[in-house]
């Protein structure tokens, strides 16, 4: 599957991932959704992220979650998110199985 169709199927995913947060009781806020390689790399030298980042192709996005007004750090937590989205699709990732749980994308070249 070529870029621009992974890019509309992650934009199709994205709703039902964020419906299923919602009734799941999550109140979620956009964090990152598209990275200039510029930014990947600044984040890489910092040890924050990949300097080849999903972001980069718009194909990841980081989400911020909170619960009864309290924001969720732990990735952990969200453990159900990530099934859920993992389900959606075979390409589809969920980051909290790489230490970054707040983070949703679909793969492409080899990457996560």
């Amino acid at each position: 599957m070529r870029l621009l169709e992974r890019q509309k199927l992650f934009m199709r995913l994205l709703p039902r991932l964020l419906d299923y947060c919602h009734a799941a009781g999550y109140e979620v806020t956009g964090s990152e959704l598209w990275r200039t390689p510029e930014m990947a790399a600044w984040y890489a030298r910092r040890g924050l992220g990949i300097e080849n980042s999903l972001h980069c192709d718009r194909l990841a996005i980081d989400l911020n979650f909170f619960r009864h007004g309290r924001w969720i750090k732990d990735g952990r937590q969200l453990e159900d998110v990530g099934r859920f989205w993992e389900s959606l699709h075979p390409l589809c990732r969920w980051g909290g199985r790489f230490g970054d749980g707040n983070h949703f994308s679909i793969t492409y070249r080899g990457r996560k």
